[in-house]
C-alpha cells in the first residue's frame, strides 16, 4: 500500500496531514517544551561560564531579564553584560508533585457498578488485573504528570485479539478463571499514555469534544549508526559524527477499528482493531477542565512569570548580599595602598595631613525587598493551591493543628482541587475501564452489556489516617448494618488478609 493511499484511508490526505503537524509544531509544541522546562528545569551545557560551574545553565535561568543574564544584543551597551550571580530555585516542580501525590500517591480502587454480584468480582478482578499489567499506580502518576505539566493526556487502549482469541481457557465464566488465565488476558491489552507533544488530535468540526482520529508524531533514535558515521573519521569529512546513531521520524495514524504506521513517510505497519471495532481507542483527559477547548488547564503555566519574578529577586539579593557582606575602603593620600594587605594588625602611615581611609559597604536590612519576596512566595502558593504545609514544612504562622479537621482546613485549597480533578481523572479511567470491557465482550472472553461496564472509583483520603480513629468508624458501621466485605475494602485489607473483620 502506498502512502498516499494509506493517508487516504485513514481520512487524511498528505497535505491535512502536513498541515496538522506544522500547526502542531509552530503553536503546542514550544509552549509545551517551555512548560516542561519550567517543570524540570534541567541543567543544560552552555559554551561559557553557567550556573552551578562552567558550562552548565538551568533551563529557567532563560526567564531572567538581561541585566542578570549578560545577554547584550548588536546594538546594545556592552556594560550591561556585567556578570552577576543566578539563583535558580525552582518552585514549581515540588508542587506538582505534591498535586500528584494527593491525586494518585495511593492506590485507586475500580469497582463495577453491574447488578450481578459474580459478573461484579469478574469484572474487579479482571480490570485490576489489566491496569496492574500496565503499570499499576505508577501508569496513574505518569499520566498524572503529564496531565498536570501540559493540562491534558491522552490514552490508548491497544489489544491483541490473537492472545485473546487461542486460547479456549480464556472464554470460561468467572468461576474457571484462574490467576494464569487473568495474566493471559491482562497482556492482551497495553493502556499507553501519550505525551502531549507527540499527540496531534483531529477534532471533529461540529464538537471539539469528539476525536475523528488521532496521530502520534515524533523523532526516535535507532539502535543504528548513522550513514556517513562509520567512513566519517576515516575520510575527514566535515560535520560528520563518527558516533552518530540514525533518527527516524516515526507517525501513527489512529482511526476507528484501524492504524497505520509510517517511518520517513514509508508505510511500515497496517493493523485492524478487531476487538473494539467502530470506537476510537483514545480517551482524553483534561487536568482541569477548559470549556470549549480541547487542552484542560495546565498547573505549570500561570506558575511561569511568578517563577521568573522569584528568581530575579532571589538573584538581585545574592548580588546585593555579595557586594555588601565584605567591606571595602576608600582611601586617599596614602601611597601604596592598592599594595598593601588588608587584614588585623595591619598599620598604614603616611606623612599627608589629609590623608584618610574610609570604610563603607556591609551587610544592611532590606525589609522591602525581604517583603517582596515573601508576597511572591505567596502568590505562588494562592496560585497552585499547594502551601509549603502540603510538603510537611510547618511554619510558625498555621497555629493549632491538633486535630484532622485543623489540617483539612489548612489544606482547603488542595483538597478541594484535588477533588475537582477527581472527575476529569475519574472518569478518563471508568472510559479506558469501558472500552477493556467491551473489548472482553467482544472477544468473549466476559459477556457483558452496556449497563454492566459502569465502575466507580474509591479515592483514598490523601491526608494521614489515624488508625485508631479508622477502627472505631469501621466498627460502628458494622453495627449500623454495614457489610464487613465493604468495611474491609474501604480499610484496604484484602480477603487473604487473616483475622481482619
Amino acid at each position: 500500500m502506498s502512502e498516499q493511499a494509506g493517508f487516504a484511508q485513514a481520512g487524511l490526505d498528505e497535505a491535512l496531514l502536513d498541515a496538522l503537524i506544522a500547526e502542531h509544531e509552530a503553536v503546542e509544541l514550544p509552549r509545551m517544551e517551555t512548560l516542561w522546562r519550567y517543570y524540570r528545569n534541567p541543567v543544560e551545557p552552555v559554551a561559557g561560564e553557567g550556573v552551578g560551574g562552567a558550562g552548565r545553565k538551568l533551563a529557567q535561568r532563560d526567564g531572567l531579564p538581561r541585566r542578570l543574564t549578560g545577554r547584550v544584543g548588536a546594538h546594545e551597551d556592552d556594560r550591561a553584560a556585567s556578570r552577576r550571580e543566578i539563583v535558580i530555585e525552582n518552585d514549581i516542580a515540588w508542587r506538582v508533585h505534591t498535586m500528584v501525590d494527593f491525586m494518585f500517591g495511593k492506590p485507586v480502587r475500580l469497582r463495577s457498578t453491574a447488578s450481578d454480584a459474580a459478573l461484579r468480582d469478574a469484572i474487579d478482578r479482571l480490570l485490576d488485573a489489566v491496569w496492574e499489567a500496565s503499570g499499576g499506580i505508577a501508569l496513574l502518576q505518569d499520566m498524572a504528570l503529564l496531565g498536570h505539566v501540559y493540562g491534558h493526556v491522552d490514552l490508548i487502549v491497544r489489544t491483541d485479539a490473537d492472545r485473546l482469541g487461542d486460547a479456549p481457557a480464556l472464554r470460561q465464566r468467572e468461576g474457571a478463571l484462574s490467576d494464569t488465565a487473568l495474566r493471559r488476558i491482562a497482556d492482551a491489552f497495553l493502556i499507553e499514555p501519550v505525551e502531549p507533544k507527540r499527540g496531534i488530535p483531529v477534532l471533529d468540526p461540529g464538537d471539539y469534544r469528539r476525536l475523528a482520529s488521532y496521530v502520534i508524531h515524533y523523532e526516535r533514535t535507532l539502535n543504528e549508526v548513522a550513514e556517513g558515521g562509520r567512513f566519517g573519521r576515516w575520510l575527514g569529512l566535515a560535520g560528520v559524527d563518527a558516533g552518530a546513531r540514525r533518527r527516524s521520524t516515526l507517525t501513527e495514524i489512529i482511526e476507528p477499528g484501524r492504524r497505520w504506521v509510517f517511518e520517513d513517510g514509508e508505510l511500515i505497519a497496517e493493523d485492524e482493531d478487531r476487538l473494539l471495532g467502530d470506537t476510537l481507542p483514545v480517551v482524553h483527559i483534561q487536568n482541569i477542565a477548559q470549556p470549549f477547548h480541547y487542552s484542560g488547564l495546565s498547573e505549570v503555566e500561570p506558575l511561569v512569570p511568578l517563577q521568573d519574578e522569584l528568581n530575579t529577586r532571589l538573584s538581585d539579593r545574592a548580588s546585593r548580599v555579595t557586594l555588601q557582606s565584605f567591606k571595602m575602603y576608600l582611601a586617599r593620600g596614602i601611597e601604596g595602598f592598592d599594595r598593601v594587605p588588608v587584614g588585623p594588625g595591619q598599620v598604614w602611615s603616611t606623612d599627608n595631613p589629609d590623608a584618610s581611609v574610609e570604610a563603607f559597604g556591609g551587610d544592611a536590612a532590606s525589609p522591602s525587598e525581604d517583603a517582596h519576596i515573601k508576597e511572591v512566595r505567596d502568590a505562588l502558593d494562592k496560585t497552585s493551591a499547594v502551601p509549603p504545609l502540603a510538603t510537611g514544612v510547618v511554619q510558625g504562622r498555621v497555629g493549632n493543628l491538633s486535630s484532622a479537621n485543623a489540617l483539612k482546613i489548612t489544606l482547603v485549597g488542595l483538597l478541594a482541587k484535588t477533588a475537582r480533578k477527581r472527575v476529569t481523572y475519574g472518569r478518563g479511567i471508568a472510559q479506558v475501564s469501558e472500552l477493556i470491557l467491551r473489548a472482553l465482550d467482544t472477544a468473549g472472553v466476559l459477556r457483558t452489556g452496556a449497563a454492566d461496564r459502569g465502575v466507580r472509583l474509591e479515592w483514598p483520603d490523601p491526608l494521614p489516617e489515624d488508625v485508631l480513629d479508622e477502627t472505631l468508624a469501621a466498627k460502628r458501621k458494622i453495627d449500623l448494618g454495614v457489610s464487613a466485605e465493604r468495611v474491609r475494602d474501604e480499610l484496604g485489607y484484602e480477603p487473604t488478609d487473616g483475622g481482619v473483620l
